[in-house]
């Protein structure tokens, strides 16, 4: 009974809290600055109580690196350990781009080439929210140093495997080891960095990643495995140079552990990863295996929609502590923001998914040279990050694959359908790119100019979703940083 009502009144008192915070935002002016007093107030401190020797030191030292505005020297060394495994999860993304169409094909499953990232995403979505919520209980360098392992093991996985599935269940695991290294990455940025140098960091660490992404799909034949040397080398450094524990911390007793688990929400994630699951689901089944009026695809459909709406339910009247803060979801310029990234992401990467494979259909290029006409997209996105950066710094102001994959085969499917072709050369051209080559005379070039139709509507949708991004953009509400 005692334990009931300590836990009723811890939930009532994160519940009042949660309200102050959402109310304390609210009241803030549109033109407040974000290091007023006001805000610096009202916002909650994500520090890692794991990572400094209490709350108030880790407020002292964000309070006077903002005040100074500088970034110190033991800061800038450490962000830039990071990078390493920021280039080298970037390369991983380009490298999977230009080889997918290969590697699936390889397996006769070239309609199943989406789960090669789908996977990764999926795998990132379920994880990095827990990753944030378990770094700020146990601290930033063992979550990281574990990523880094989860990312080494996916990377073998992938490159020894000998079917389909077990490619995507290596992908599965280098995803869930992605999670904590781009998370980690930006949340020590804003642990170290005066918020007025964050948009100038995350635009130095977009340029290391396009780097990366420029190097992994020329390199596109780079055996997975190979990845491996360079991460343990990027685990050693972050053992040995990203800060441990401190001594003055509380000692964790044994029974720390459950008390401590009891703060993360796992039923939350559960439930965002089955959302994000049913849905890519139905986009990888809809048009090819399966008509979009099947039952199947249907009820994916449905189901994804029913348990998202149970999800955000969970969050706002059961969690304690939320993998997603409710009270954060409801601000129309946070909101905003996020589907401005999911937009603006869904339709580079569905760009990004069909030019490689465009190439390797119409010209019959190499893995190398398909992947080389990814640069100018990472070039253009490093140019406008680094840009946004500086002009932030200088002024003050601050899904897709999937989907385009399944519009894409939908419309292969189609046209491919209206050439009259036998059923096993359908079957095998959409199974294999590399098969196209195979083809002589006017069947080839029937083949070849379905390709483009198809991929002219994965296209259309990418158009669609940065219109779309651009429109909810002129929603966001402007605030100077000082």
């Amino acid at each position: 009974m005692a334990a009931h009502e300590t836990d009723t009144i811890h939930k009532d008192d994160s519940s009042q809290a949660s309200s102050r915070h959402a109310n304390s935002i609210k009241s803030s002016s549109e033109t407040d600055s974000l290091l007023s007093p006001v805000t610096a107030t009202s916002t909650p401190n994500y520090k890692s109580t794991s990572t400094f020797p209490d709350v108030e030191s880790a407020q002292n030292v964000q309070a006077e690196n903002e005040t100074t505005g500088r970034v110190t020297k033991s800061a800038a060394i450490i962000i830039s350990l990071l990078l390493i495994g920021v280039f080298i999860s970037y390369a991983d993304g380009t490298l999977v781009l230009a080889t997918y169409g290969t590697i699936a094909s390889e397996f006769r499953a070239l309609g199943d080439a989406s789960w090669l990232t789908t996977s990764y995403s999926l795998a990132m979505c379920a994880v990095q929210p827990l990753t944030g919520k378990i770094s700020d209980i146990y601290g930033r360098k063992p979550v990281l140093l574990i990523s880094y392992g989860f990312f080494v093991i996916g990377c073998v996985l992938t490159g020894l495997s000998q079917a389909m599935w077990q490619t995507v269940m290596g992908r599965v695991v280098a995803g869930m080891g992605g999670a904590g290294m781009s998370v980690m990455v930006s949340v020590l940025i804003v642990d170290l960095v005066p918020l007025i140098h964050v948009a100038a960091w995350r635009s130095y660490v977009n340029v290391v990643g396009t780097i990366g992404r420029s190097i992994g799909g020329p390199l596109g034949g780079l055996s997975f495995i190979g990845q491996g040397p360079l991460m343990l080398f990027a685990i050693v450094l972050v053992a040995y140079k990203l800060p441990t524990r401190s001594l003055s911390d509380e000692p964790i007793h044994a029974d720390d552990g459950p008390s401590r688990l009891r703060r993360i929400d796992f039923v939350g994630a559960f439930m965002l990863t089955g959302t994000i699951a049913a849905f890519l689901a139905a986009l990888s089944l809809a048009g090819q295996a399966l008509p979009w009026s099947h039952p199947i695809v249907i009820g994916l459909l449905l189901g994804s929609v029913l348990l998202g709406a149970v999800f955000v339910s969970y969050e706002i009247k059961v969690a304690t502590e939320p993998i997603f803060p409710p009270a954060l979801a409801i601000q129309r310029d946070v909101a905003a923001s996020y589907a401005i990234n999911a937009l603006q992401l869904g339709a580079q990467v569905g760009m990004m998914y069909s030019v490689p494979l465009y190439f390797r259909v119409t010209q019959g290029s190499s893995n190398t040279t398909a992947g080389l006409h990814l640069f100018p997209a990472v070039f253009g996105n490093t140019t406008g990050g680094l840009l946004a950066g500086w002009l932030i710094s200088r002024i003050g102001t601050v899904v897709g694959v999937a989907l385009c994959a399944g519009v894409q085969n939908s419309a292969l499917g189609e046209a491919l359908g209206g050439l009259g072709l036998d059923d096993s050369v359908v079957r095998k051209v959409m199974s294999d790119v590399g098969s196209v080559k195979d083809l002589h005379g006017n069947i080839r070039l029937q083949v070849i100019e379905a390709y483009v139709k198809s991929l002219e509507a994965s296209h259309a949708v990418s158009v669609g979703l940065s219109a779309l991004a651009f429109l909810v953009s002129l929603v966001v509400r402007e605030k100077k940083i000082m």
